[in-house]
């Protein structure tokens, strides 16, 4: 995923590329391909690279504990500023280059934003029901036959206020 930069001359430019996971050094949960549609934007001080990410990967849902495989996007932007004297401590969306450098190699920041496109919760659903916490059983494949008014004695008085206002 490199794109030549020496010999653009300013304007828009737009890049797509498909390659394999493990080619940008992605495994598990990620599979598949990764599709990357870029639009890069030349002027003499400046590049600006808006990227976005297409990944497929396979999940087991946190609720319910079933695999799904589930299509993950995720969209981001960097800057690139021509500099002669370059900052060691480029920032996440703000990288110095120099005016010699002829390239940019697009893997490092897939590799990372594809990653920060996991979620903190993987469901299966949006609406998952879980699983039973008496019996294990799956609730989105129907009710199960546990009791579940069972109501913890110290919180009766409150339970007999909350019928009376209703």
């Amino acid at each position: 995923m490199i794109i030549q930069i020496s010999n653009l001359t300013d304007g828009d430019y737009h890049y797509t590329f498909d390659k394999k996971v493990e080619e940008i050094g992605l495994s598990d949960p990620f599979f598949s391909n990764i599709r990357v549609e870029s639009q890069l934007q030349k002027s003499q001080r400046q590049i600006i690279l808006s990227s976005k990410i297409k990944v497929n990967v396979n999940f087991e849902c946190d609720r319910c504990g079933i695999e799904y495989k589930q299509e993950l996007t995720k969209e981001y932007k960097i800057v690139y500023l021509f500099s002669s004297e370059i900052n060691d401590e480029d920032q996440v969306d703000l990288k110095y280059i120099s005016f010699e450098t002829d390239t940019i190699n697009l893997a490092p920041e897939v590799r990372d934003y594809a990653q920060l496109a996991i979620p903190m919760k993987k469901l299966c659903k949006e609406d998952c029901n879980g699983l039973c916490l008496k019996c294990g059983k799956n609730l989105n494949e129907g009710r199960c036959n546990c009791k579940t008014k069972e109501i913890d004695q110290r919180w009766l008085p409150l339970e007999k206020l909350r019928n009376k206002v209703n």
